[in-house]
Parts: C-alpha cells; structure tokens; sequence
C-alpha cells in the first residue's frame, strides 16, 4: 500500500487549524501544522511534503513567502493558498508566483478536499528524500497523450521550442493560462497541449467557442438548464462547466463574449459555484480555465468592451504564439506533416512540394497562419496534376455591380457610413452565390473559395445563410 500523501498546514487561527488537520486526518493523510512563517520553514527544513497549505496573512509575514521560496528552491510541494473573500488580486498573485490553487474564506470543506486531492494526485510520482538546491531534470511530456498532443506543434524554431516549454512548465498548475495569437496559429493546439500534459489529462476536454454561441443561449450553455427553465426546456441539460468537471474547459475567442456574460464567468471562476438556469441551487464545478483570443484584450479593456476584473482573473498565465511569417524556418516541417495529413484523408501518395513553390511560400504573408497555408496546400493537391505541387493564392471574384448600382468611379458613388456592415454584406453576397454555384456543396464552395470546411460554417453561421440541412461527406470529420 502506497504511504499517505503528507501534507504542512501553516495558519495562525487554531481553530482553523484543527478543522483543516481534522477534515485531512479523515482523508488518510499525514499532517504537519504550523502557525506562522518561522514554524513552517522549519518544518520545510525537517522533511518533504506533498502539499501545503498557507494562510495569505500570517503573524510575521505573508504566505506568499514560502509560495516563492520552494519555487526558488525547486521544491516539488504543490501549493494551495487561502485567501480572503473577494480578494481576487491575492489569489492571482498567488498563482503567479507559483501556487497550484486557492481557496477563499470561508473555506467549503466540500471543495477544501476536493482541491487537496487535486494537488495530491498531481503531485510527481517519483518524491526526493530531502531538500535540493540543485536543478531538476528537464520537463517531459507526461505520458503518450501529452508526447502526442505536443507532437501536433509542428516547429523547430526558438520561439516553437519556448511555447512547448512553457506548455510542460504550465501544464503542472490549476492557474488560468491566457493563449494569444493571431487567427491560425494553432491556439487551440497549445490550449489542448496544457490539458494533455496536466494531472487533468485523463479527464474532459470540452472546447467551446464563444463567439458561435447565440447571446440569449450563453447562460444555458455555459451553466446549465433545468426541465422547463425556458421555452423548449424539456429535460435537464448539462453545460459546459458541467461537462468539463474533472478536467479543462476551453474558450476560445474569449474576447467575443458579451459583457452580461463576462460578469456571470467572472463570478463561476472565482467561487467555483454555478447555478443552472430554473435552478435554486447552487453545484461546485471543478474545472480548470484556458482561454484564447486573437483580439487585444488589453485594449478591449481600456476600450470598455471587455471587463478588467476578468481579464486579471484568466490572464494569470499568458502564452503568446507568434505568427508564421515570424517562423518561417518551420515551414518545410509544416508543409511536410500537411501534405501527409491531406494524403491520408484522399489516400494518395503524399504529393512533392516543389522547391520554388516553398520559395513562393516563404514570400507570402500568409496572414491566415497555418490555417492559410493549410488551404493553400489543400488547394495546391485539388487542382494538381499529380507532378510536383504548384502555388498559387486563390483569387476571389467581387460580385458584379448590379445593373444601376453606382460603383466607386461613378459621381454618385458614396462612401459607406458602417464599413463593417458593408463588408459583411460583401462578404455573405460572396458565399451566397458560391454557394449557390455548387449547389450549396459546403467543401466544394470551401475548396474555390480558399477557405477550410470550418471557416466556411463558421462564416456561414456569423453571416445567417440559410443552407439546406442535407449532409455532405466529410462534414463530420471537420
């Protein structure tokens, strides 16, 4: 039998203290207390433990102190900090400096055991025998998931090799992380990386993008809904966080989020309560948070479009992918795992790419990121001959004015009043009549727009075509 995960309480109030040494004594662990910042360092001297747990304010100091001392020593103890109510900016402190978890006053003991098994499960296998100053050995995926999913970051170059660093480093901690980068990137490839490398791996991975969900249908979605809550309700649906229990909940485009529904998150992030619509109770979730968007969210929030309170809460831990053309030297690795992708799904043989095409390609600004040169090659193999593989970037045709309609060279041409409106409409004349074309043959529409299957529905959806409900081959694989 394995011996009990032991665990160093440091808190000054002993009542507390004996609550938390009583409620973990039930769990089956060892117990250590202390009840200031001398004691626990002391302790810290003696022995190794799995997890401790610190009050934030402590007779001669903070807890926070030995939060960065163990990091400084390289200590494998997982750290859960205990913070006041409310105090939102002590526990993404907390965080940062390397803590695992918190909790806020008044502790629910319910949750108290809950994250202490987290942090004990999570917890390296393989324990030293004493404190060591000396470096650890260098971060490995955790198991054959994590090797995978880091395996799916295609790149050698420093900042690709910094981003798979980072994700291990990450990857150990219940701390929010926040993935940036430009739309094709590969954001949600890093965001599933983190989940496939952490103690949560063999849990949930529920992906959701926010900015597909209609507003009136967020709450329900994110939350919950019981039998009868709204019209159509006619049994109790679970939602995402729901769905995500034991494991990691991924939104994406994060910065789409309406403001009503980013003070709902906000709240479910910070107590770890949701309430299901047409419920009265409220349910724990325990989940952890990774979030992307492509937008600067810095500035949505001095935009007033996003709230600062939020942004703080998600953005403990922040990633930054940078885009291709900062990495052009991955390219030939890119373009290789690619064409042997697109080979598998139209089995063929995998088709040659031509030095001057990746030439070509490296010229190009490929403002679409991966997914840009995904189409391109996607495209390249379609109207290829079989020989060595040709780019060209695809055009795409305006729509004819209409008999009547006054165009920019004409005097009563007049500039548009809302530019994003008018775009949008170009936008959906375009898919319409593409659409149209191909007898509203999504791929195919796709292929001659240059566009993949998912950007194609998610345009479809954003700009309300109506296509007909009938199934084409490939869409479920998308």
């Amino acid at each position: 039998m394995a011996n009990p995960a032991r665990i160093l309480v440091v808190d000054d109030e002993p009542d507390l203290r004996s609550l938390y040494e009583l409620t973990l004594l039930r769990e089956g662990y060892q117990i250590a207390t202390a009840e200031n910042l001398q004691e626990a360092r002391a302790l810290l001297a003696e022995q190794i433990f799995d997890v401790m747990i610190t009050d934030m304010r402590l007779p001669d100091g903070l807890g926070m102190a030995l939060i960065t001392e163990l990091k400084n020593q390289m200590r494998k103890e997982r750290c859960v900090v205990i913070t006041a109510y409310g105090s939102t900016q002590n526990a993404v402190e907390a965080l940062k400096a390397g803590a695992f978890d918190y909790l806020t006053k008044p502790v629910d003991l319910k949750q108290f055991r809950s994250v202490i098994a987290t942090a004990v499960r999570s917890h390296p296998a393989a324990l030293i025998s004493e404190p060591s100053p000396l470096r650890s050995a260098p971060l490995t995926a955790s198991g054959a998931l994590g090797e995978r999913a880091l395996g799916r970051l295609i790149g050698r170059s420093d900042c690709m090799q910094q981003v798979k660093e980072r994700i291990l480093k990450v990857a150990t901690s219940m701390a929010p992380v926040m993935v940036t980068g430009e739309s094709g990137t590969g954001k949600e490839l890093v965001a599933y990386a983190i989940h496939a490398n952490s103690h949560r791996a063999k849990g949930p991975w529920v992906a959701v993008n926010c900015s597909a969900i209609p507003e009136n249908l967020l709450e329900a979605e994110f939350f919950g809904a019981k039998k009868g809550a709204y019209t159509g309700a006619q049994q109790d649906r679970e939602g995402f966080f729901q769905a995500a229990r034991g494991g990691t909940l991924f939104l994406d485009e994060i910065g789409d989020l309406p403001l009503a529904m980013q003070s709902k998150l906000l709240r479910a992030i910070q107590e770890r309560r949701i309430r299901a619509l047409g419920s009265t109770q409220e349910e724990l979730v325990d989940v952890r948070i990774v979030s992307a968007t492509h937008k600067d969210l810095a500035q949505e929030v001095h935009d007033g479009h996003f709230r600062q309170d939020l942004f703080y809460r998600l953005n403990v831990i922040d990633m930054v992918i940078a885009p291709l053309r900062e990495r052009a030297e991955d390219l030939p690795d890119l373009c290789e795992a690619l064409l042997t992708r697109i080979a598998e799904e139209s089995s063929i043989a995998v088709p040659h790419l031509a030095g001057s095409a990746l030439d070509y390609l490296t010229r190009l600004p490929l403002p679409g990121n991966v997914r840009e040169l995904e189409n391109l090659l996607y495209r390249a193999v379609a109207l290829g001959d079989g020989q060595d593989l040709q780019i060209d970037a695809p055009t795409v045709r305006m729509p004819e004015p209409r008999e009547g309609t006054p165009t920019s060279s004409s005097p009563s041409a007049s500039l548009p009043t809302d530019l994003q409106h008018h775009l949008d409409k170009l936008e959906r004349d375009i898919l319409l009549r593409t659409l149209q074309a191909t007898n509203f043959n999504r791929t195919a529409a796709a292929l001659q727009l240059g566009l993949s299957l998912r950007q194609i529905r998610y345009r479809i959806a954003r700009l309300q075509i109506e296509v007909p409900s009938t199934s084409e081959p490939g869409d479920e694989l998308d």
